[in-house]
């Protein structure tokens, strides 16, 4: 008999449903094909012709789901995975994924390296206040 006292042995709690581990959602890929790089800070922009997403049988729930939030509104890559609770890991993936089939693209942020240097825009407005 099992501890529940009922004879039957759970291995999860009722009341936490379904059990999928991340790398069947990606199945069992740490990358996409083409290797894109995905800073948490890169934002994820639906394209136009992205309505169609829900009927396209190739693509999982939660490619369907990454979609859906972007087509309001732009999200980065940290926020679809805290709103899709998902690891960031999985959720680049995915992106990944549906840059490779252009249903969304992805702005990234400039690198630090090719910011403008601080002086040089302090030597500008002192310049324009010159004027």
């Amino acid at each position: 008999m099992s501890a529940d006292g009922q004879g039957t042995n759970h291995w999860f709690d009722d009341e936490a449903g379904p059990v999928v581990r991340p790398y069947a959602m990606t199945r069992g890929r740490t990358t996409s094909a083409a290797q894109h790089r995905l800073d948490l800070i890169a934002v994820v922009v639906t394209e136009p012709h992205a309505d169609e997403a829900e009927a396209d049988v190739t693509l999982s729930p939660e490619h369907v789901d990454i979609v859906g939030l972007c087509r309001g509104t732009p999200q980065s890559v940290a926020e679809l995975a805290a709103e899709l609770d998902l690891p960031v890991g999985v959720v680049r993936v995915l992106v990944g994924d549906l840059v490779d089939s252009e249903l969304v693209h992805v702005n990234r942020p400039v690198p630090p390296a090719e910011l403008p240097d601080e002086n040089i825009l302090r030597d500008v407005i002192n310049g324009l206040r010159a004027l």
